[in-house]
């Protein structure tokens, strides 16, 4: 039982740890500083994250780290796992952790999590956190405030660069220099795109689309800095942008490396609310020049790769092939309208359809060889033959006209696009 001066000994402690996040605060202090005076009080590990649980700022040593990652509370990429952390917190080893909820104006800006290995956290410092969250709310929505004036003035110099109305040098060194950016170097554009949701399962508001796009961005800025903290990486509304170096090692893809890090870092293991996204990846810019021409491909990309290769699907430029000529064509209605005289029948929305596209397209791939198509199916060779002579009903002579084959590899290629 907790003795009146204990509890008046604890309730000044709360008052006093306030009293001093609160000079932190108005003195121009961050969050490593709020974290580190809230772990000197209260002799605990300490750090801010992100509702998904990306670390912003902390105050903890490699014991706690190390508690962390023994209690799984912590991904490969390093995302801390805070949905596991309950209103009652969770174990670790001798003791626990807990997690306070960061908001202000009805807006969940992130988590405070205190761990401390030895023993259990008592109300009293759980009072002393949620004081903390308090003030550090105050503190995340001017830093977030200050992100979204230079995410604008930012985004609006990079669609002036790849608008190619930015063509004074001069212009272009000071603000990249102002902007902290390093544009002297290969890069590659990189379009990431949150997928949407499904309409059968999630039904978001516009403030709630705001929100994830929010912290898309946020994700993407904060592994871009980690990679180089000369990499720009703007949120253009609907689309996350960002240039990334092209380092010399031999890859099938310029930039397949640090690409592949970036996305594996955003993406996490999918915990804590995070949301699939695709992404597309344009060519290499040797120069500023060659930027608007990455961007394009790389949007061209990530549109392309979705509709061919699903979402949560990496897309390069070069890889699109012949899909990268089928979605220059605007005309949609005219795209589907060839698959369909070409297609006839088998163009149709049906599982009997889709069955036969799946045979023609393996033996368009085997040039018509029958034999392999059907070990490539599972199929009897005599079923394959039966196949082949109603496919070739329904089209043409398949396997003897190579203009009517190319006609239906096209085809199906455009239904691959088109959905």
């Amino acid at each position: 039982m907790i003795t009146d001066h204990e509890a008046s000994a604890a309730l000044a402690r709360v008052d006093a740890l306030h009293t001093a996040l609160t000079h932190i605060v108005l003195e121009g202090g961050d969050l490593d500083r709020i974290a580190a005076e809230v772990a000197r009080v209260l002799g605990a590990g300490v750090l801010f994250c992100s509702t998904d649980g990306r670390e912003r700022a902390g105050h903890l040593d490699d014991d706690h780290r190390s508690a962390l990652e023994r209690a799984d509370l912590v991904d490969p990429t390093g995302r801390v796992r805070v949905e596991r952390v309950g209103a009652d917190g969770a174990p670790v080893d001798q003791g626990e952790v807990r997690a306070a909820r960061v908001a202000a104006g009805g807006s969940d800006l992130g988590r405070l999590v205190c761990v401390r290995p030895g023993g259990a956290i008592p109300e009293a410092d759980v009072h002393a956190l949620e004081r903390a969250a308090t003030v550090a709310a105050l503190l995340i929505t001017r830093e977030e405030s200050i992100t979204a004036v230079e995410n604008k003035y930012q985004g609006d110099f990079l669609r002036e660069l790849f608008a190619g109305r930015a063509r004074d040098a001069t212009y272009v060194e000071e603000h990249a220099e102002a902007f902290g950016w390093h544009l002297d170097r290969p890069l590659v554009a990189v379009v990431a795109e949150l997928d949407p949701p499904d309409p059968d399962v999630e039904q978001p508001t516009s403030l709630e689309r705001r929100r994830w796009q929010s912290r898309f961005s946020a994700a993407w800025r904060q592994v871009t800095q980690a990679v180089d903290p000369g990499v720009p990486s703007v949120d253009f509304s609907s689309e996350v942008v960002s240039l990334l170096p092209v380092t010399g090692a031999a890859e099938a893809h310029p930039g397949e490396e640090v690409v592949g890090r970036a996305v594996a870092a955003v993406a996490g293991d999918k915990g804590g609310g995070r949301r699939s996204f695709s992404v597309g990846v344009g060519r290499v810019a040797a120069s500023l020049d060659e930027l608007a021409d990455s961007y394009g491909q790389a949007r061209r990309a990530v549109e392309v790769g979705r509709r061919v290769r699903g979402t949560g699907s990496t897309t390069y430029f070069d890889q699109l092939g012949l899909h990268r000529l089928i979605a220059l064509v605007p005309d949609q209605a005219e795209l589907r309208a060839f698959a369909h005289d070409v297609l006839g029948p088998l163009a149709e929305r049906t599982a009997a359809a889709a069955d036969l596209r799946e045979t023609l397209q393996v033996l368009l791939d085997t040039n018509f060889n029958v034999a392999e198509a059907a070990r490539l199916q599972f199929f009897h060779y005599n079923t394959m033959r039966y196949r082949v002579g109603k496919l070739e009903r329904l089209l043409g002579p398949l396997s003897s006209d190579p203009h009517l084959r190319l006609d239906v590899a096209v085809a199906l290629r455009v239904l691959e696009i088109s959905g």
